[in-house]
């Protein structure tokens, strides 16, 4: 049988996509080189992309969402930025499709009490909760992302390896009301990413919540400052060995994947010209890299107007979507009164 790649590659059309993010914050280096190049990339073959900008989710692991419509602008520009184009990607909010909101109700009598306790990805959430205790949100996070991958009928979603319990649930949900109810929803399939995880300026994963990560929105000047800041260590020869040296190491796959190299020839040509020779490098290749993104979000940023009609325009199209989603549900379970 074909790889799924081989079958995108072959047949786009037979895909629908659904990605997304909570909008907590300025996505990073880190989410463009772990998903929105992927979008991107998978938007120019011509897969029809659903992105959400899941407001309510923000609520999963904190007790307000603060500043959230300048967030979510925020995001806007970062998606198009990135190269999101919006004429081939619908771009939408969860608070404005009411219809996949009741999709969560049926959804939450396919998956048991256990089956959510057992999931890896919420207990993650819940370790890494700012909350005293743990919300009903939070608990069915992982049917909450089933209704939104299924409300326009997804049946591609790219993650990452850690996600893909998330997905697991989708698909039994999926097939959980296909079995009882008829065949409404297709069987999702979960697209894994190649990205390697990216450090930030500590050698750590890079997070917005860590304070190491290279906004995509960042000027030149702050992302020099944040290379200057970056972690290092006292042996001058610059090496990729990201088990010995990762802070070293972050920095030199940094530079690489900016510059479309491999981490060990950045590190070759640098040699023994030391950490302060590595992060000029860095900064000079990030900058570059980031360059056009910044033109094009400085644009945009001129015409918030044209950035808040994009996201009119896709709510309308994702409302269109879970009104005719709902109520073939509805035929299904026969609540058509």
């Amino acid at each position: 049988m074909n790889s799924l790649e081989d079958r995108i590659e072959a047949a786009p059309q037979d895909f629908r996509v659904l990605t997304g993010d909570r909008p907590t914050g300025p996505l990073h280096l880190g989410h463009y080189f772990g998903t929105l190049r992927n979008r991107v990339r998978l938007q120019r073959r011509g897969v029809d992309m659903f992105v959400i900008v899941a407001d309510y989710q923000v609520l999963t692991d904190r007790d307000v969402a603060e500043r959230l419509g300048e967030t979510v602008d925020g995001l806007l520009l970062d998606y198009l930025a990135a190269g999101l184009d919006p004429d081939a990607t619908t771009v939408f909010t969860h608070s404005a499709v009411p219809a996949l909101n009741q999709l969560l109700l049926p959804f939450l009598s396919l998956v048991s009490v256990p089956e959510l306790q057992r999931n890896p990805t919420v207990k993650d959430e819940i370790q890494h909760s700012r909350q005293s205790s743990v919300s009903g949100l939070m608990f069915t996070y992982p049917v909450h992302q089933a209704a939104d991958i299924l409300f326009c009928k997804g049946n591609l979603v790219p993650v990452g390896q850690d996600q893909m319990p998330h997905i697991e649930v989708t698909r039994t949900v999926a097939r959980r009301f296909n079995e009882r109810y008829g065949p409404v929803f297709p069987v999702p399939e979960g697209l894994l990413s190649i990205a390697p995880v990216l450090p930030g300026t500590d050698g750590r994963k890079m997070s917005k919540s860590r304070g190491n990560a290279i906004a995509l929105s960042s000027t030149p000047d702050e992302t020099a400052r944040l290379i200057k800041s970056a972690t290092t260590d006292a042996d001058r020869t610059i090496s990729y060995d990201p088990e010995r040296r990762p802070g070293v190491s972050g920095l030199v796959q940094l530079a690489a994947l900016c510059l479309d190299r491999e981490p060990d020839d950045v590190a070759a040509e640098i040699g023994d010209a030391g950490s302060a020779a590595l992060k000029r490098t860095v900064t000079e290749a990030v900058n570059e890299f980031l360059a056009p993104m910044r033109e094009r979000r400085a644009a945009y940023a001129q015409d918030l107007g044209f950035v808040r009609d994009l996201l009119r325009r896709g709510n309308a199209r994702a409302n269109e979507f879970a009104d005719q989603t709902l109520q073939e549900v509805r035929v299904a379970m026969g609540t058509v009164y």
